[in-house]
């Protein structure tokens, strides 16, 4: 099954009835473990399918298949093949529009973490 938020999005889109761009961009990234594959390939650069899979102990095979398809479709990443020791080796990257939008998810990151502090709560942020 696919993202609810961006299926509604893209139907809103190919309907020519929409009217919320800050909707649209949040749909982008709204899935599963669409945000942490776009840090991840941001920060370490072109990286396997198992390298990001590894990233989540709970991202199943099919489900990251799914947020990967999705955001070629999308055109966030892109998928290139290479021939390495006569096998095939496959890996994702970001695109410049995929690029674009780590102004608005390290404003997130910001916002998260200033929000958890003035809750008081005892967390240990995320680096990347």
């Amino acid at each position: 099954m696919t993202d609810t938020i961006r299926e509604y999005t893209l139907e809103k889109l190919r309907q020519k009835d929409f009217d919320c761009a800050k909707e649209y961009t949040l749909a982008m990234f709204s899935g599963k473990y669409k945000l942490l594959i776009i840090c991840s390939l941001y920060h370490n650069g072109a990286m396997r399918f198992n390298e990001l899979q590894r990233l989540s102990e709970h991202a199943t095979h099919k489900m990251m298949t799914q947020q990967l398809k999705e955001m070629i479709k999308d055109g966030l990443i892109s998928r290139h093949e290479q021939l390495i020791s006569h096998r095939k080796a496959v890996f994702y990257q970001l695109t410049n529009t995929g690029e674009s939008l780590m102004p608005i998810i390290d404003a997130m990151c910001q916002w998260g973490e200033k929000r958890l502090q003035d809750l008081k709560l005892d967390i240990e942020f995320c680096s990347d």
